[in-house]
């Protein structure tokens, strides 16, 4: 039996660490369009494929997917953690961060959003309910569609994460993903490493 550990008991807060750090690209009716960091996000449902995003009320995009219905998540790695973090601390209100980043918008297949033609992989949603939940508001969407770069197959057509390297966020700090530790099946088929 293992000894039990000396721990701090802290207030209550949200200590799910370390988050997926995505792009979210939006635009409006008139076709104006944005970029924006989100670490609150995850998946909700496998069938239908759904996903979630929670934004504050007071950032720019929140009115362009009330406004739509819909958005675009976009993957990010490490080349682009520089764009993720100015996407984050920047608003569209100011300026256009397609450009300053220096990313590309390409149409996408279903939703009015452009996605991220620079990410790996780029997830198109629609809106199927949001939830007033405080500070933030959570955008729950049905997947449309999936974009996936094929730089980042394997030779069995399978997405290698580890080619792609994405980035994860935790209290201000970026981290990269992508080593593979073993593959488990309920805890039986342990791979060695």
């Amino acid at each position: 039996m293992s000894e039990i550990r000396d721990k701090e008991i802290w207030r209550p807060g949200n200590m799910l660490y370390p988050l997926p750090v995505v792009l979210v690209s939006v635009a409006d009716k008139a076709g104006n369009s944005n970029l924006f960091t989100v670490a609150w996000t995850g998946t909700v449902c496998s069938d239908p494929a759904m996903v979630s995003i929670s934004v504050r009320k007071s950032r720019y995009s929140h009115h362009m997917i009330e406004e739509t219905g819909e958005f675009v998540i976009n993957l990010t790695t490490k080349e682009l953690a520089f764009a993720t973090d100015f996407c984050g601390v920047k608003s569209g209100r100011d300026m256009n961060k397609w450009e300053s980043c220096k990313l590309t918008p390409v149409k996408s297949e279903i939703v009015g959003a452009p996605y991220v033609n620079e990410s790996p992989v780029n997830i198109e949603c629609r809106v199927t309910q949001m939830l007033e939940l405080g500070t933030h508001d959570m955008f729950i969407a049905e997947v449309v569609a999936v974009h996936a770069d094929k730089q980042y197959m394997d030779e069995n057509n399978k997405f290698d994460l580890s080619k792609a390297d994405p980035i994860v966020y935790s209290h201000g700090t970026y981290y990269t993903l992508g080593k593979e530790i073993g593959k488990f099946g309920y805890s039986v088929n342990k791979k060695k490493r």
